[in-house]
């Protein structure tokens, strides 16, 4: 019968797969040596070439070993990538055990990354997966290291970690010749889930939008007013925060919150209590506490593996070229439903790391350099944290070291019109100036022109 006659071939073509291992893998393989109608019929070499690619080549690093981190390890284990390594700064937390699956009570306090490491070589190393572990941040690594991949995947959660690896592996892309060249060019899966909703991306330095190109779309930070949380609390958030910013400082001046010490966050969450009794307040748990304080973003497993899933799906077309590769941001939103919407996600010309990177600003002439910089740092587009500004004739304003910072502090209540017309002058207008930002490698250069209405 067909089944019957299916089941055989696929034993047949199993028996014929390229190491011992070849059996294990057999469904990934069987697509990697057939021709397909979806793949690139240019790009993709179906048979042993591409297999061996895959097993002997193909080293792929995942940045983050958190919910979706550790999906994504399994996945790839899973699906034939053997050579992967993982990075991730944080240890284990007794929160983190509901839902990032390869941790245990008895792994509280070790590190992420060596944890998921071995328990991926203990359980699929039957595969042929071997992880290598390496804990720190991301920024502690130079280009040398991640040039040894070919690939990279990441479930991070915060932004500022995900636009520092965009711009360098932007910035690790040689343009000597005046083109990119390919060989250079190393493609990053980016993946992030916030409770029922996801994002699954891929981004190819200098030929897609990168992370930066989207960065309006994140909403930004929540942050209560002083005055809210110290005079007229409405919701238990308030009352935790009051607790975090105020209570705390006056119990234990010159003492920072350890969050991860379920002493201190026990103390937060009784001062917390406690006031929102008093205003009449329902609603602050220990829970709610963490999530404040940490500010943890809601997780729920099923949406780390979907989106893990589709990642790693990438992952394998990316390699191999066997099936079209995402165009280039998909989004799933199971708040509503079970929708996903796909679209190409397109670059930004005045983006700072892969576009033009030259913004203009017009602003009143009355405006002070640190008006300036106040403006920098909350314009949606570039969203800068600490930016320094220099220009033609020397330094305008620099952030760090602090003794260098300090030579140039009396600028910051300085007009813009007294800086530009000044004797001498600091820099003169819509001359172009280098903007550099310690959240991200990349450079934005600035004009600034005065408003003179």
């Amino acid at each position: 019968t067909p089944l019957i006659f299916f089941l055989w071939e696929g034993r047949h073509a199993a028996c014929e797969m390229p190491g011992s291992v070849g059996s294990k893998h057999a469904h990934v393989f069987r697509v990697l040596s057939r021709k397909s109608p979806f793949a690139d019929q240019d790009a993709f070499d179906p048979g042993a070439e591409t297999i061996s690619y895959l097993q002997e080549s193909c080293k792929v690093l995942v940045i983050g070993a958190g919910g979706l981190g550790c999906e994504i390890l399994k996945d790839l284990a899973l699906s034939g990538f053997p050579d992967i390594h993982v990075i991730d700064m944080d240890t284990i937390d007794v929160t983190n055990l509901n839902r990032q699956f390869l941790f245990r009570q008895a792994d509280v306090g070790r590190p992420k990354a060596e944890v998921a490491a071995a328990f991926i070589n203990r359980r699929l190393g039957h595969l042929g997966a071997k992880v290598t572990a390496h804990v720190g941040k991301i920024q502690d690594f130079d280009e040398t290291f991640y040039r040894k991949f070919n690939l990279l995947i990441a479930g991070l959660d915060n932004i500022a970690a995900r636009r520092w690896m965009n711009a360098t592996l932007h910035d690790m892309v040689d343009k000597t010749s005046g083109e990119p060249d390919p060989a250079t060019i190393i493609p990053l899966l980016d993946g992030g889930t916030e409770g029922f909703k996801g994002q699954a991306r891929v981004i190819i330095p200098t030929m897609t939008s990168c992370f930066d190109c989207s960065l309006d779309a994140f909403p930004p930070q929540v942050n209560f007013p002083l005055c809210t949380i110290a005079e007229t609390p409405r919701l238990p958030e308030h009352c935790i925060e009051y607790a975090v910013v105020i209570m705390w400082d006056q119990q234990f001046p010159g003492k920072k919150i350890n969050t991860d010490s379920p002493v201190d966050m026990k103390w937060i969450y009784e001062q917390a209590k406690e006031r929102a009794d008093t205003f009449g307040i329902q609603g602050v748990t220990y829970q709610l506490t963490l999530g404040v304080v940490k500010r943890i973003i809601p997780a729920i497993a099923s949406t780390n593996a979907l989106i893990s899933a589709a990642l790693v799906a990438e992952a394998l077309k990316v390699s191999t070229y066997c099936g079209p590769v995402l165009n280039n941001y998909m989004m799933y939103m199971g708040q509503t439903g079970v929708y996903t919407h796909t679209f190409p996600y397109e670059k930004k010309e005045e983006c700072m790391v892969c576009g033009g990177a030259k913004f203009s600003l017009k602003r009143p002439k009355t405006s002070t350099l640190q008006e300036l910089l106040d403006a920098l740092g909350s314009n949606p587009t570039y969203q800068l944290s600490r930016p320094s500004i220099s220009g033609s004739a020397g330094i305008v304003f620099i952030q760090n070291p602090k003794p260098l910072r300090q030579q140039h502090e009396y600028k910051l209540t300085m007009t813009l019109e007294q800086l530009m017309k000044g004797d001498p002058s600091v820099f003169t207008e819509g001359e172009e100036l280098v903007v550099t930002d310690p959240s991200i490698p990349s450079k934005l250069t600035l004009q600034v022109f005065l408003d003179e209405s």
